[in-house]
């Protein structure tokens, strides 16, 4: 059986050779070829759906939109265009998580078939924890490590955590300075 680097290299050659970037056409076959190459069977079979419908908030209209996949308690991944910038659709990716109640993903993916943002919103809410690249998500899957069977705790990298540590401290800094308690 070969290693999950194997796995996960094939998977990027098929990719680039295979892959042009459209998000309606390719984005639910590249999904399912993502997960077999995490080991699974594919995207379905681990109870994930393709196009899942959410509500949307009365005030937005109301209706319904679709979430490119949905596996919950798992992860909500949203793809977009090849070369598309990932944070200018945060704001869709979130407003489908507050909405997918109960049992709502712990991780959220932003993808354009290049880059994987990968936010956690039990710890983060306002910026990815961690970024995969296709061209190199053999050697540095870490942020997407939870999608391997029995979802184990992904690994982000220690810019990213150091970054992280320093924004949170200047809050809690922030939040000390300010407080009547202190003023």
């Amino acid at each position: 059986m070969s290693s999950p680097t194997e796995k996960l290299a094939a998977f990027t050659a098929w990719a680039q050779a295979h892959i042009t970037g459209d998000e309606k056409g390719q984005a639910q076959i590249f999904l399912d070829r993502l997960f077999i190459a995490f080991g699974h069977a594919g995207s379905l079979d681990v109870g994930g759906e393709p196009e899942f419908r959410v509500r949307k908030a009365t005030e937005d209209g109301g209706g319904t939109s679709f979430a490119d996949y949905v596996w919950k308690p798992v992860v909500l991944i949203e793809m977009k265009k090849r070369g598309a910038v990932l944070s200018k659709h945060y704001r869709q990716a979130f407003d489908y998580w507050t909405r997918l109640v109960p049992g709502r993903p712990r991780y959220v993916i932003l993808c354009n078939f290049d880059e994987f943002h990968v936010y956690d919103f039990e710890t983060q809410m306002d910026s990815p924890v961690g970024i995969a690249k296709l061209d190199s998500l053999a050697e540095h899957y870490g942020p997407l490590t939870f999608l391997r069977p029995g979802q184990p705790k992904p690994v982000f990298d220690q810019k990213t955590a150091r970054l992280r540590f320093q924004r949170n401290r200047k809050s809690v800094a922030y939040t000390l300075c300010t407080s009547p308690v202190f003023n």
